[in-house]
């Protein structure tokens, strides 16, 4: 991407941002109970044990919320981090 199109910068963002994010409608969101949460979890098999090789057991524990916040837990901090230096230079 950096060769076609150059360094990614902040305005770059800023114009992703305002031109996808900010214009989402609640019609592209969906509140999935239980069943629908179960179905969506169905569907990574394919993707998950046919394509990247996981196990059957791994997608299984990836039903468990567990599962991300151990896989995540390292990231909190750095996360924190991100978010005060982002509030120092934006004066919050």
């Amino acid at each position: 991407m950096r060769r076609g199109h150059g360094t990614y910068r902040e305005i770059d963002a800023a114009r992703d941002h305002a031109a996808v994010i900010d214009h989402q409608g609640i019609d592209w969101f969906k509140e999935l109970n239980y069943c629908d949460s179960k179905a969506v979890h169905n569907l990574k098999y394919f993707t998950w044990v046919e394509q990247q090789g996981k196990t059957s057991e791994e997608l299984t524990a990836a039903w468990q919320p567990e599962y991300w916040t151990e896989m995540f837990e390292g990231e909190i901090e750095s996360f924190e981090r991100l978010i005060a230096e982002f509030n120092s230079e934006v004066g919050l």
